[in-house]
């Protein structure tokens, strides 16, 4: 699975023993995979005070991160439209896969310095998810305007004889072109009325020139047919071919025009492919940077709530859970419930009877257990 769950107990004799009753349980029934979760511990923590409104902040600054990294997933996948494949791959963090990177988390002491203060290293996290969403933004508008233009101009050259655009299968030699009183027509014939177009073409209007029609494609439901007459039987021919099943599809040769529209295509795919490499470039590097920060929140989160909850001195342990499959969380929590029970009687009873009520938190009594507990979900393209 790629579920974690991040939780902490004191460090304490008597926790540090529960956290190994705990191993052992979940070792024994395959409930999960348990790792130790470093955290380095800043510098003085201030007040308790001023760590609950930090609480608050690390919690939104959480929910903006992994938004951010869920957008940056979507969009590797967008631009590796061809390569769908092979997205999981290019979502690496520190060039290690993301599961690799989370049970093996090391505090970066180069990125987010130890020494300065905790609500320092917020501000540094905060400033860089906000710079990476903004240059997101920027860069993505910009490749998938460039990537609708080209689809809308490649649906041209898709669809049924009647809409797609017939820049790509005509020539000028298909067409009598700057004749004062003669016109090339373009007309869909039915395939069953091949025969009967070949037939009567000539006699549907005065004015048709003979043997003047050709087939210049074919679909599925019919064939693309040339004829020639004289301009100023137009209407009438329009009309009758429309009586015996053949539409004459509104066509006029425009050679600036369409080697405009060629040009354009071209353009437009010399223009996608410029961009495709620096921009999957720019989103896996900041992929990397933006996980890396969501990680780092998840200690200070688990940090800062270890202390409110647990007191001073800073003393606790944390550890990363893996669920072995979905079907194993549920006893995985009656195993973390039994353990921990001690730390928080009316939170273990909570879990039990959803009516229970714990004085004073604000939060839907399934988020709050016993221990510290936050959640790690790495389906990011799910």
């Amino acid at each position: 699975m790629s579920e974690f769950w991040l939780i902490s107990a004191p460090g304490d004799k008597e926790n540090l023993q529960a956290l190994e009753r705990m191993n052992t349980v979940t070792s024994k029934s395959n409930l999960s995979y348990n790792t130790k979760f470093f955290i380095l511990l800043p510098p003085p923590v201030g007040t308790l005070d001023s760590l609950v409104g930090l609480s608050d902040e690390l919690g939104k600054l959480d929910t903006f991160a992994e938004s951010l990294i869920k957008r940056m997933a979507q969009s590797v996948a967008e631009v590796m439209e061809d390569s769908k494949g092979k997205v999981q791959e290019n979502l690496l963090a520190n060039g290690v896969d993301l599961t690799s990177f989370v049970t093996h988390f090391e505090w970066d002491m180069a990125k987010y310095p130890a020494k300065q203060p905790l609500v320092g290293v917020v501000d540094t996290l905060r400033k860089q998810l906000a710079q990476i969403e903004t240059d997101l933004k920027t860069r993505t508008a910009a490749y998938n305007t460039l990537k609708t233009n080209l689809e809308n101009l490649q649906k041209k050259s898709k669809g049924n004889l009647f809409t797609r655009t017939l820049s790509d299968i005509v020539s000028k030699e298909d067409f009598v072109l700057d004749s004062e009183y003669l016109v090339t027509l373009l007309v869909i014939v039915p395939k069953p009325h091949y025969i009967q177009w070949q037939k009567t073409y000539e006699s549907l209007s005065d004015m048709v020139v003979p043997r003047s029609t050709k087939l210049i494609t074919e679909d599925s439901e019919g064939g693309l047919f040339t004829v020639t007459l004289f301009r100023k039987v137009i209407d009438d021919f329009k009309t009758k071919a429309k009586e015996n099943k053949f539409m004459v599809r509104e066509f006029y040769y425009d050679e600036k025009e369409i080697k405009r529209e060629r040009e354009e295509l071209t353009r437009l795919l010399s223009d996608k492919k410029q961009q495709y490499g620096p921009l999957l470039r720019w989103l896996k590097v900041n992929f990397s940077e933006a996980f890396i920060a969501w990680i780092h929140i998840k200690a200070l989160r688990v940090f800062v709530e270890s202390v409110l909850r647990y007191g001073l001195p800073v003393n606790f342990q944390a550890v990363l859970l893996q669920p072995h499959k979905k079907s194993s969380t549920k006893r995985l929590r009656e195993v973390l419930n039994s353990v921990f029970r001690h730390l928080d009687e009316v939170a273990a009873a909570s879990i039990l009877d959803a009516s229970v009520e714990i004085p004073g938190l604000q939060l839907n009594n399934q988020d709050y257990f016993p221990y510290v507990y936050f959640h790690i979900d790495l389906s990011l393209l799910d």
